[in-house]
């Protein structure tokens, strides 16, 4: 059976299509959007499975900011039908291998902080950190999932829907 991951910008008018059909959620930033992920999950009576976005300073790119993702992870902690699993991070495209680098450390010293802290009722486990172009770095910095869709398919399927 194929497990479903949600990946971009979810708003929470949209919220209700994809509840009960995705095993994974990688882009929760904020306490509304998971006041609705909570209350559409426990009207269709499943537990959802989420991971907290981080932004890093792009403004081009949705997440919650590093410095108030400590706040957020210890209010979804009253929810009872959302999961928290970990982080998922987006670093700007770069040559850099160092800097590259540094995003995804940072994102990992910020899951291994969370946890030493129980900010969370469960310790957070993945990462989901890196791209076609740069996963092998972000495996060397811990992540535990990657997203690699133009790898394996090329550049002709840029986005899937399922609604």
């Amino acid at each position: 059976p194929v497990r479903w991951h949600f990946i971009g910008g979810l708003q929470r008018n949209k919220v209700k299509y994809i509840i009960g059909k995705v095993f994974l959620i990688h882009s929760l930033d904020s306490i509304s959007l998971a006041e609705e992920i909570d209350k559409r999950a426990r009207n269709a009576g499943v537990i959802q499975n989420v991971l907290v976005q981080i932004n890093q300073g792009e403004d081009t790119k949705g997440g919650v900011p590093l410095s108030s993702a400590e706040d957020l992870i210890k209010n979804l902690n009253k929810f009872r039908n959302i999961n928290l699993l970990g982080l998922m991070s987006m670093p700007p495209f770069l040559e850099d291998v160092g800097r590259l680098r540094s995003y995804f450390k940072e994102v990992r010293e910020l899951r291994d902080y969370l946890n030493s802290r129980s900010c969370y009722k469960e310790p957070l486990r993945e990462l989901s950190m890196g791209m076609s172009s740069d996963f092998e770095i972000a495996i060397e910095e811990g992540s535990t999932m990657v997203r690699v869709g133009t790898a394996l398919l090329g550049e002709r399927i840029k986005k899937v829907e399922v609604l």
